[in-house]
């Protein structure tokens, strides 16, 4: 067994020195294309009526890849990961292979689903976006608050240790509630929150056009809103310490005041907030349709219909990706809002900690 981790730890390591995927801890897979919220910072539900999803024989196919790249966890996320019929049939072959499975959901139907979410997913993060009030705003579904919450209280009262975090992204609509949305976490009996910016630079949740300033707008903080954020911040810090110390917010304070840099950054007032990132060594994305991409934000590189997973990922198109990208000078990574660093010997499960 000792002799099998450490195998594993050094084809880690080769991959994160070399342009050949070795080995490959994390992978995300969209099983369906379409949401059941709209949310105001998304566009992934403006395509509902195209829809697209993975099937079984897409995850059998895949299968053959994760096992001989040694892949840990499998993180399901969308659109709504739950709206594919088959999803728990892909669970349970996934399972099949010691898998650990992890679900990114909007928690709308968490108690419909229940006894085989317990059974067959691992842990739970759902998306939390503010208050009742402000969190179905943003997710423009009257009573999404409340399905979530019930959902995450009915799952725990059934077994209190299973694991539910929440991931909030932090912009102009939810800002001035942040700290009402820790005390939500909590009274939803959630076992911890993270934060981030909003993308809203980046071809990611279906948009296949940039959004033009008047858009971004909508969603980032304006220029003269950034002191209002920096005094919010100042109070978190200092009226949520045990919250930190107890890793109930996810990240450091450190982290926490990067959001500031971030929005800063966006009036040139600061450079973006520097980010160790290695996802397009440790992990990849896999679309409804099949399209695989080295992170959310970056472009395609293959298709699954068209080339097994494994040749895609060491075909010479992301092999030149990966000797080519410069993490600290790329525009797309350098305003990236969700970065991964997994060293060799880190356990590869990730939960709400960017």
């Amino acid at each position: 067994m000792l002799q099998q981790s450490l195998l594993h730890t050094y084809k880690r390591y080769r991959t994160l020195h070399t342009n050949d995927i070795k080995a490959l801890p994390i992978v995300i897979l969209m099983p369906h294309s379409a949401c059941n919220c709209r949310c105001i910072m998304c566009d992934i539900w403006k395509s509902n009526l195209h829809l697209r999803q993975l099937k079984e024989s897409d995850i059998r196919d895949l299968i053959a890849t994760l096992k001989k790249l040694e892949t840990r966890q499998v993180v399901m996320s969308g659109g709504e990961a739950l709206l594919n019929p088959d999803f728990f049939l892909f669970c349970e072959m996934l399972r099949k292979e010691n898998l650990h499975i992890t679900l990114l959901t909007t928690g709308l139907s968490l108690s419909k689903h229940a006894a085989s979410l317990l059974q067959l997913v691992n842990d739970i993060i759902v998306s939390l976006d503010g208050d009742e009030q402000t969190h179905d705003t943003i997710r423009n579904i009257k009573g999404a608050y409340q399905k979530m919450s019930e959902g995450v209280q009915y799952l725990k009262a059934i077994n209190p240790s299973y694991r539910i975090s929440a991931r909030t992204v932090i912009h102009r609509l939810n800002y001035k509630v942040w700290k009402r949305i820790i005390k939500s976490a909590k009274e939803i009996g959630l076992n911890q929150i993270s934060f981030l910016p909003a993308d809203v630079s980046s071809h990611a949740f279906n948009r296949p056009i940039l959004w033009n300033d008047d858009r971004q707008l909508e969603i980032a903080l304006h220029e003269e809103e950034l002191p209002e954020l920096m005094q919010i911040i100042d109070e978190l810090l200092s009226e949520c310490q045990n919250d930190f110390l107890q890793h109930f917010i996810a990240e450091s304070p450190e982290k926490i005041k990067k959001i500031y840099n971030f929005y800063s950054a966006l009036y040139n007032k600061c450079d973006f907030p520097y980010k160790k990132c290695n996802a397009p060594w440790v992990s990849t994305v896999v679309e409804a349709d099949g399209v695989v991409k080295p992170c959310f934000f970056h472009s395609e590189i293959g298709n699954i219909h068209n080339n097994s997973l494994i040749d895609i990922l060491n075909g010479q198109r992301a092999k030149q990706f990966r000797k080519n990208l410069n993490v600290e000078k790329d525009e797309t990574c350098k305003r990236c809002v969700c970065s991964l660093n997994l060293p060799a010997w880190l356990n590869p499960v990730v939960t709400t900690k960017n």
